[in-house]
């Protein structure tokens, strides 16, 4: 067992779902032409003045409201200096010393029982643009698109001691956000992205130890892995008697380590002062009342509804609440065919792994939670069998189509008659009379060929509890 405890804190970054930038009317599209979505404003040219976007405060504040900070009716811009290529003003427009939320807490599961970290502060800032390297023309360029895009960033305090618990602060993180939707929490694009604060220290050690910044952690997988190798890195550092250096590290993800990028800046690095281009932001109480009434129902709010409600375990709660697309999925198809149960092993089994597959969402299926329950009911009902039901359910996905009409369409409606079944399996035996003796005399295995030859006789539509119960009578005689 290692002697030593391990500190982490995150400072996630999440672009919010404004439609234009934080501080000008350029849009905020992904994937534009390259310097396309640019203005005198997010370009910094002399002279230009910023206008707050009042959806981004609204926003940030909701966040702040959904997590139990502190919401400050007062709060202050500031310019955070630093110089490089793709910031154009040669700052960036931040919060400091008076941000908009502070305080809160966010729940999460681990191995050890449920566990809240602590947040101290989320402040609105704009994003900065691009830098594009080509080895091809020996160049670099500058994409300003991004500039001025609306930030919030959310910093938490150090209270996590793995990198498991780590990665479940993100998630949980992340999930708020796009409940609130506010942040579609795509880390592929960098509009939710995290820098993890790593240090190690002996256990029983009140001082913390010297700090590393990672970056270039773009999944929850980066995430663990960069900080599963930092800790293993400075614990070795500290048992060679070196010193961990404050530093900011990226993460090579086809290497699995770290390698040192720069010097770690502290706040004074960046010589912040007061916006003076913008007044201070001043919330009335009444707009605070409205956007704490717009909160949705949140996740683990979510959760433990569908675990007392629908009588779900809480596994199963929880993976079907992780994305408010999927709960409002399994919702409307629980109100359309009332068996939470089955509806959720369908779900997690064979739904989940096609959106995994394919990386889509439960809002972009083209097989509607009505269609689901359709298909679920009809197995259920004994209208197809189980194994039909998976069958076709690829294509349903695929084209939307409705269930009990392809069903129909491919003649896959399950034989349940009981005479018919009779007749079949009546044949069945009288054609295998050696089979027959065999089973009778002690040979039980044979059951399973019997079903074989009556679902065969039947081409695959015979109810398989219908026929084994009555295979069970006839043989028993």
């Amino acid at each position: 067992m290692t002697r030593y405890e391990t500190v982490i804190g995150l400072e996630v970054h999440a672009q919010l779902k404004t439609a234009s930038k934080i501080f000008c009317s350029c849009s905020t599209r992904f994937g534009a032409q390259p310097n396309e979505n640019v203005c005198p404003v997010c370009s910094g040219m002399p002279g230009v003045l910023p206008v707050l976007n009042r959806k981004v405060v609204e926003f940030a504040a909701k966040m702040g409201l959904a997590i139990d900070c502190r919401i400050n009716t007062k709060s202050v811009f500031a310019r955070k200096n630093y110089f490089y290529p793709d910031l154009p003003k040669g700052y960036q427009t931040s919060q400091f010393e008076l941000p908009i939320c502070e305080h809160g807490h966010v729940d999460i599961a681990t191995a050890k029982g449920p566990k809240r970290v602590g947040v101290t502060r989320i402040h609105m800032e704009e994003d900065a643009g691009k830098s594009i390297h080509s080895a091809q023309d020996n160049s670099s360029y500058v994409d300003l698109n991004r500039a001025c895009v609306p930030l919030i960033e959310i910093v938490s305090e150090p209270d996590m001691r793995s990198a498991e618990e780590a990665v479940a602060y993100l998630k949980a993180l992340r999930s708020i956000l796009v409940y609130l939707d506010i942040c579609d929490g795509n880390m592929e694009e960098g509009s939710f992205r995290c820098d993890a604060n790593v240090s190690v220290r002996p256990f029983g050690q009140e001082a913390f130890g010297t700090r590393a910044e990672l970056k270039n952690l773009n999944s929850f997988k980066h995430v663990q892995k960069a900080i599963e190798f930092e800790v293993e890195r400075q614990i070795d550092l500290v048992e060679d008697g070196e010193a961990v250096v404050q530093e900011t590290r990226l993460y090579d993800a086809n290497k699995g380590t770290t390698h040192s990028m720069r010097g770690k800046e502290e706040a004074h690095d960046y010589r912040y002062f007061p916006c003076p281009d913008l007044v201070p932001l001043v919330l009335e109480q009444g707009w605070l009342d409205q956007w704490r009434a717009e909160l949705p129902e949140l996740p683990r709010a979510r959760e433990r509804r569908f675990a007392t409600q629908y009588g779900l375990s809480a596994d199963a709660a929880e993976v079907l609440t992780a994305e408010r697309d999927l709960a409002e999925y399994f919702e409307a198809a629980v109100a359309a065919f009332a068996e939470p149960k089955k509806i959720a092993n369908w779900i997690m089994t064979d739904i989940l792994r096609e959106l995994n597959a394919t990386g889509g969402r439960a809002a972009d299926l083209k097989l509607t939670p009505q269609g689901l329950a359709a298909l679920v009911r009809l197995v259920e009902q004994g209208a197809i069998s189980a194994k039909s039901g998976k069958d076709i359910l690829p294509e349903l996905l695929a084209t939307g189509a409705d269930p009990e009409a392809l069903v129909k369409a491919k003649g896959l409606v399950q034989i349940s008659d009981v005479s018919s079944l009779a007749a079949a399996v009546e044949s069945v035996l009288a054609e295998n009379p050696k089979e027959l003796a065999e089973f009778r005399a002690g040979k039980t295995k044979l059951m399973g060929f019997f079903v074989g030859q009556v679902m065969r006789r039947t081409k695959g539509q015979g109810n398989p509890a219908v026929v084994n119960q009555l295979l069970n009578e006839k043989l028993q005689q």
